[in-house]
């Protein structure tokens, strides 16, 4: 078993090229998971534990005819998969059929209003949280999932995992580009982008035209964001706020959405992730624990190994020690090249 863990592994881990299309790498998770699971599309979307269930951070898509994915990322429709993602993360097998939890041979009605058949849920999960989430379609008139192929799945979370955490960690861990300066773009009631700062665009295409994302997935992504800012109960808490890792761009990019008034209208702020902004994704993605974040934290501060041993009631020793242990989680060389890559 553990034989063939691996070799699911190498094979997502090949699939999983960072910089290269989406689209292509959509179709070629598509070609590694046919042979464990046949279906006609998929769509997989990249989390991260600091963040929980909601808007993904990156998303692979085969398959899917345009509308039926706009449908999908409608924010009505949304909000309902995030709470049913939210009951498949206690349960003890992350895996479903779409809208069959409760309703056994009831297929999932948007999907039949589109002539498609159905979709087999995974959630990717481990000790740590959640990942992100693999769908997996099939046509309509195809055979229906069942126990056996929900089984199969599961098995590849682990693999699907540890892939995605290499894809993401892969690159140089500190930027090579600058990013373009932070911007502010509004989205309409109904989900569409409408009025932006110059500076969106370079953004814009900097998560489109670089990796050939379709217009629809990266207006429709933004649209549920949006929708996420609109049902925050809490005016005065935090607004939903994903953090893209660097892969095919140089930087990590932080995006945030706060509603503007009564009317509907939501401004999104784009901008680099550094600092706070950054740090609860880039430590869960570097495997980096809660002590290491803490050095991490304080070495951003411009502290230097006494004085964050005199902070933490630690030896300069075990500081040391931590601080190689972050060194070689990030692959960064030192203290000036990991402070530059969450600072800079």
């Amino acid at each position: 078993m553990r034989a063939d863990g691996d070799r699911m592994y190498r094979d997502l881990r090949a699939a999983l090229v960072p910089g290269a299309d989406l689209k292509e790498t959509g179709a070629a998770l598509s070609r590694v998971l046919a042979p464990v699971v046949a279906h006609d599309g998929l769509r997989c979307g990249v989390m991260n534990p600091a963040s929980g269930v909601g808007v993904t951070s990156l998303a692979f898509w085969h398959g899917y005819a345009p509308d039926v994915g706009r449908a999908l990322l409608n924010p009505h429709r949304m909000a309902a998969a995030v709470r049913e993602l939210d009951r498949l993360a206690r349960q003890p097998v992350p895996v479903m059929v779409a809208d069959r939890r409760h309703r056994p041979g009831v297929s999932d009605r948007l999907l039949d209003e589109y002539g498609v058949g159905e979709e087999l849920c995974l959630l990717l999960r481990d000790t740590r949280g959640v990942w992100g989430v693999l769908y997996l379609l099939r046509e309509a008139g195809g055979r229906p999932f069942d126990s056996g192929d929900a089984r199969r799945i599961a098995e590849v979370g682990p693999s699907l995992i540890t892939a995605l955490r290499s894809y993401v960690t892969a690159g140089p861990v500190a930027p090579s580009v600058h990013a373009p300066p932070p911007s502010v773009l509004i989205v309409a009631a109904d989900g569409r982008i409408g009025a932006m700062t110059p500076q969106a665009r370079p953004w814009l295409e900097a998560m489109t035209a670089r990796q050939n994302v379709p217009d629809w997935l990266t207006e429709s992504s933004l649209g549920a964001l949006a929708a996420a800012a609109r049902e925050a109960r809490d005016p005065c808490g935090p607004y939903p706020r994903v953090c893209v890792p660097s892969v095919g761009t140089g930087w990590w990019t932080a995006i945030e959405a706060q509603p503007l008034g009564d009317d509907g209208d939501v401004a999104v702020m784009i901008q680099r992730a550094t600092g706070t902004l950054l740090l609860p994704s880039f430590c869960d993605w570097y495997g980096i624990t809660a002590r290491e974040r803490q050095i991490v934290h304080h070495l951003q501060d411009g502290s230097a190994p006494k004085q964050i041993a005199r902070l933490l009631d630690l030896s300069v020793h075990t500081v040391n020690e931590h601080l190689r242990a972050i060194f070689r989680k990030t692959g960064t060389y030192g203290r000036n090249e990991l402070v530059a890559a969450i600072t800079a």
